[in-house]
């Protein structure tokens, strides 16, 4: 398995939860990370990106301000603390890897895909 996302689950209205990308393989030699998610019915959305090499991120305009994206090299792990979570952030999380830049955060530039993750909101 070359991504392993977890740390999805049910949570109440403005609580919060930590996923993890862990990276393995051809992977770890990709630009970065990023999350995505895929509520119900629809399709899937960017959320966040962080390359391994430098500290650029970047975020969604539903992200900002209340998901931090973070990584930690050495264990070769991409996190994602959401917080402030809303019934609309309920979704199917996904990490995924790129080896191409364009400045684009469209998932057909990502070509490795994890498994998801369920995140479940309540109110």
């Amino acid at each position: 398995v070359q991504l392993q996302a977890s740390g999805g689950g049910l949570v109440q209205t403005g609580g919060s939860l930590k996923l993890s990308c862990a990276a393995s393989g051809r992977t770890i030699s990709s630009i970065g990370i990023g999350w995505f998610r895929q509520p119900l019915g629809k399709q899937r959305e960017f959320v966040a990106h962080i390359n391994w090499s430098s500290e650029a991120i970047y975020y969604s305009d539903s992200a900002k301000g209340r998901f931090t994206i973070s990584k930690d090299n050495n264990k070769n792990t991409v996190y994602l603390q959401m917080n402030s979570l809303n019934t609309e952030d309920t979704a199917v999380y996904y990490c995924a890897a790129r080896w191409r830049w364009d400045g684009r955060f469209d998932p057909r530039q990502y070509s490795l895909w994890g498994q998801g993750t369920q995140v479940i909101v309540y109110s």
